[in-house]
């Protein structure tokens, strides 16, 4: 009726860890690819001196192997290395304890494991898995190790440190009216030179200076109360400012996390939650690049991201694809510029397509313009001259350069309340740069060969951001700091490429 079967029976030989998994297990993958690579960079991380340590191509394997099984944690992995038949056979039957395993993850393949996954993915290049002529990039939020409701603002950092100016300079003003001469031939600081040391000398004087005359005692002790707060709090602001360095808000259990709005809300209410934003490029759904950004856009990472790619392998690719987040003038320049041709989608291209923006005849998008000319035509077919020429600065420092047109006849325009509301002329702008890029990339994109790439992007980028997401359940990293990050989402992007092979 039922099988025999005898427990903690002794084996006549002892067995042979091999023989209990299958040929075509992920395990073995793992084991042949990363055995075949060079790792003597990671070797000359370690010192001849002192106690041998585990072999770091073991160490490589067992961390990617683990997150390859959707396994995080260092703790996790010491207990499957100690209990899973597969984790044995990999480390020959020794168990490293979570602290190795931990140290090895964060210090040893600190500015090296970039280089791994680059091996890793020439490799398969040489295998026929993946080519490097097509990359198709996108971006995707995700949430840092680090406490929600930690925040730094950087506007609220400003706002205070204004706030100390103005009051300063109101004291300074009272201390100057009643003591005159001691202050008359000193001026205020402003928020531009605002320093601890100036502050705190500033307040010294008034002090100094509303001693000796009958001032107001209010006045007097708020000199001596802001003389011992206000210096301490601008040293913080000043620290605050450095690990800021530029950005808007930062967290303070996690000083590289930025925070951003993203579609996993907890609160379901729109929150900000610290993260990083990961760019990958990829081709077949493998992974060939990838990138951590502390900005939530999508828009100034790409040219670090594809200096990064070549850096990697000493080539761009021959064909960009990305979505309409990526659809800047100085994207397009940088694309051009290295002999990357691009399949890049701008603001309002799917708006363009549809019958009604087409058939507007008022959106200024659609005016005429004529080069011979240098005028742009209204709907009644009045030619609009150009009034002048603006520079406008973008975040990252591009220089756009802006033409304004002005119609001269709108009074009496039997379309003006169709046209414009504005009391004064119709004036439109025009960056005619991007004007002519927007046409050579449309005509592109609206040719089969555009048709087929913009139809292959989603099935490409957005479906490992859905593996990685969802099937390896890896929505929130599980070290802090962006070296660390970086080195967590290169064992991940390692892990799925190395899945694709053995699937």
């Amino acid at each position: 009726m039922f099988k025999n079967y005898t427990s903690n029976d002794n084996l006549l030989l002892p067995p042979c860890l091999g023989d209990f998994i299958p040929q075509n297990d992920p395990v073995r993958v793992v084991h042949r690819i990363i055995a075949q690579i060079n790792l003597e960079e990671l070797y000359r991380r370690y010192s001849p001196k002192g106690c041998s340590a585990y072999h770091p191509r073991m160490m490589l394997q067992i961390l990617v192997y683990a997150y390859l099984r959707n396994i995080y944690s260092s703790r996790r992995i010491e207990e499957f290395c100690r209990n899973d038949i597969r984790f044995m056979w990999l480390t020959g039957n020794v168990t490293p304890d979570h602290n190795t395993i931990n140290r090895f993850r964060s210090s040893r393949l600190k500015d090296v494991l970039k280089t791994i996954f680059a091996t890793i993915v020439k490799f398969l290049v040489s295998e026929g898995f993946v080519s490097l002529d097509v990359a198709c990039t996108d971006g995707t939020k995700m949430e840092a190790d680090a406490n929600r409701y930690t925040f730094v603002w950087g506007k609220s950092i400003h706002t205070r440190i204004s706030r100390i100016a103005e009051q300063l300079e109101e004291i300074w003003r009272y201390a100057e009216s009643v003591t005159k001469q001691e202050l008359r031939d000193s001026a205020p600081i402003t928020y531009q030179d605002i320093t601890p040391e100036k502050v705190e000398k500033a307040l010294c004087r008034i002090d100094d200076a509303l001693n000796g005359v009958d001032a107001d005692r209010k006045m007097k002790a708020k000199v001596k109360r802001v003389r011992k707060s206000w210096p301490e709090q601008l040293r913080k602001y000043e620290s605050q400012g450095k690990i800021l360095d530029g950005r808007n808000s930062y967290s303070k259990t996690d000083n590289d996390a930025t925070f951003m709005r993203m579609k996993e809300d907890h609160m379901r209410n729109g929150q900000l939650k610290p993260g990083y934003n990961p760019q990958i490029s990829t081709n077949k759904q493998f992974i060939l690049n990838y990138t951590i950004h502390q900005c939530a856009g999508d828009t100034s990472t790409y040219p670090l991201h594809m200096d990064d790619f070549h850096s990697l392998y000493g080539r761009y690719p021959d064909v960009s694809v990305c979505d309409a987040g990526y659809g800047s003038e100085e994207n397009y320049l940088y694309a051009f510029r290295h002999g990357i041709e691009t399949f890049i989608k701008y603001n309002y291209f799917h708006k363009e397509q549809k019958r009604n923006f087409r058939n507007d005849p008022f959106l200024s998008s659609n005016f005429y313009y004529n080069e011979e000319t240098d005028g742009m035509y209204c709907p009644m077919g009045q030619r609009m001259k150009r009034l002048s020429d603006a520079k406008r600065i973008t975040d990252n420092g591009f220089v756009q350069t802006i033409s304004r047109y002005r119609a001269h006849n709108c009074n009496g325009c039997p379309l003006r309340c169709r046209c414009h509301r504005g009391r004064s002329e119709r004036i439109v702008q025009v960056n005619h740069r991007l004007r002519k890029i927007k046409e050579s990339e449309r005509e592109k994109l609206l040719s089969d060969e555009g048709l087929k790439y913009r139809s292959q992007r989603p099935q490409d980028v957005e479906a490992v951001f859905g593996n990685l997401k969802n099937n390896k359940q890896f929505k929130r990293f599980h070290l802090r700091g962006l070296k660390k990050v970086e080195i967590e989402f290169g064992l991940l992007a390692i892990a799925h490429n190395l899945a694709k092979i053995a699937s």
